[in-house]
């Protein structure tokens, strides 16, 4: 199995997205003792924001791209060859401002793109990104799981449709919750620990 492990914050050891997402990665490898680990943490190399030299050249054939524009689509045509070729996607992300970070969105930016992962078969899409297992490494302050506070939360659905768009479907969510809410912050790690179920 070829395990893909993107990280998105930037708090290193220190955040529960990753201290969870390697308590995923570590389950997935107890699961399949043959296998590769690829780590991609987004925050200490991060992707460079789409600019217009980017979105040109994922309209433009290769045969016809300048050397300004070979260069702008590495970044992408990298990114999808490594999304392609893991079986099993680990995404550890924190919950900023109810949404995820910009470093996990602008990654989202440069796989999804329409002939690579998707494309447009008469009226629907069609997801090109097929047979991978996604599992994503929740973190937050409060609860947004349930109760009122699931309103606001635009981190796990997002992720689903963006990357059930392109093909990803299996996705498990596991969520560290409550670790700024006195009461729930001492288990919280724990508990999400405990619900991992692959």
């Amino acid at each position: 199995m070829k395990i893909l492990h993107l990280i998105s914050s930037p708090q290193g050891e220190a955040s529960f997205s990753v201290k969870l997402g390697n308590a995923v990665v570590k389950e997935l490898q107890s699961a399949n003792p043959d296998n590769t680990l690829t780590t991609h943490d987004l925050s200490a190399t991060p992707y460079p924001h789409l600019e217009e030299a980017h979105l040109t050249s994922f309209y433009t054939p290769e045969e016809k791209r300048t050397p300004e524009l070979a260069e702008a689509v590495k970044h992408s045509d990298e990114a999808i060859a490594e999304l392609m070729a893991a079986d099993a996607i680990v995404i550890d992300t924190p919950m900023y401002n109810f949404s995820i970070p910009s470093t996990l969105k602008t990654w989202i930016d440069h796989i999804a793109r329409a002939g690579k992962t998707f494309k447009y078969d008469g009226k629907a899409p069609e997801g090109l990104v097929k047979n991978k297992k996604v599992y994503l490494a929740i973190a937050s302050g409060g609860v947004y799981s349930e109760g009122f506070m699931k309103a606001y939360d635009f981190t796990e659905p997002y992720l689903r449709a963006v990357l059930g768009f392109m093909g990803m479907t299996d996705i498990k969510a596991f969520r560290v919750e409550g670790i700024k809410v006195p009461d729930l912050q001492a288990t919280a790690l724990d508990r999400a620990i405990a619900s991992i179920e692959l």
